[in-house]
Formats: structure tokens, sequence, C-alpha cells
């Protein structure tokens, strides 16, 4: 059984549909030990919920070694799903290959600092790009630098808005987000 831990921030609907898809075996013999929030949000709700170990560890200079801290032993793999903190490059270093996020957005374009959730789809709206859609990669010390998984696109409507474009993109993590949580489980 593979062991993964959840790095949230909001809603924890990438959370929820981890969840679902290890419950239907869509993600196969794995399970999720802990679920850690950086600050109070509706994921720890959802991982109440479903029984699972949660923590709040609040962001700040020492977060990344409190982190550390509460891993459980034998770890397989650490998904960042909607996580806004930055892990810091020693705890990068120490879990490489293990630690995977989801952006939402085509990498390399729209990443890095200051580029999540509304922020993205205004900056691809604005610079009047023809698609879209969202990326698993592998987390580096570098923002949103690490080897990419797996990405799928979409084309961008005329009359597309911030929300309709978030909407679109949202489906794309469901669609991507198990597949490639597989794709890395099945290297360990």
């Amino acid at each position: 059984m593979k062991s993964m831990v959840v790095l949230v921030s909001g809603g924890g609907t990438n959370l929820q549909r981890i969840i679902d898809c290890i419950g239907t075996a869509e993600i196969p013999n794995a399970e999720i030990k802990l679920v850690v929030a950086d600050r109070e949000c509706f994921g720890l709700q959802r991982a109440e919920k479903h029984g699972i170990k949660n923590v709040i560890i609040k962001r700040g200079k020492n977060f990344s070694q409190k982190l550390t801290d509460v891993l459980p032993e034998n770890t397989d793999l650490i998904v960042l799903a909607g996580f806004l903190s930055i892990l810091n490059k020693e705890f990068c270093e120490r879990f490489p290959g293990k630690i995977i996020n989801i952006h939402p957005a085509l990498l390399p374009k729209f990443g890095g600092k200051g580029m999540w959730g509304h922020h993205v789809h205004e900056a691809v709206l604005k610079t009047g790009e023809k698609e879209s859609g969202a990326t698993v990669h592998f987390v580096t010390s570098g923002i949103d630098e690490g080897k990419i998984i797996l990405q799928k696109s979409f084309e961008i409507s005329p009359n597309e808005t911030v929300e309709s474009l978030a909407d679109k993109v949202h489906e794309v993590e469901y669609s991507i987000f198990p597949e490639a949580i597989n794709m890395v489980l099945k290297d360990y």
C-alpha cells in the first residue's frame, strides 16, 4: 500500500477527487495518511469527514521543518493540491521525485511566484492565449520549474471569463491528477 500526504490551502476539491479515486480504486493500492494545511480551510473538513488525520502548520520561517517533523514514516508521495505555501530548497532536495503539484495552466507558461488561482486565469486571458489547461509536475526548489509529469489542454472560447476558464481548468485537473499520481506511484 502506497502512502500519501496531501497538502492543501483551500476548498480541497482536488483532495476530494483523490479521496474518491482511492475509494473506487482508480488510484489503486494507495492511502492518504495525512492532510496538512497551512491555514484553516475547508480541505481540513473534507479530510476529517473521511477519517483522515489532518493538521494545520501555519506559514512561517520554520514551515518546512515542521512539515518534515509530522510526515509519517515511509511516505511515498507528497501531493500539493491547491497548496499555496512555498516549500524551502532543503525540503525539496530531501524528497526528490516524491513531491508533485497541480498547476492551473500549461507550464512553463504562467508559472512562478504569484501565479496561482484567478491570477493565472487573468494572465492567460489578458495575453490572448488560444488554449489553457493544467499541468502536474514534480516540485523542485524553483517555483513551478520541476519536470512535467502530465499536461492537458483545451481551446479557450472567444467569450471566456476568468470564472468559466477556472471551471474548465478544474475539470482538466480532476481528469489528469489521478492519472499523474498513478504514474508516479508506479515508479515506487
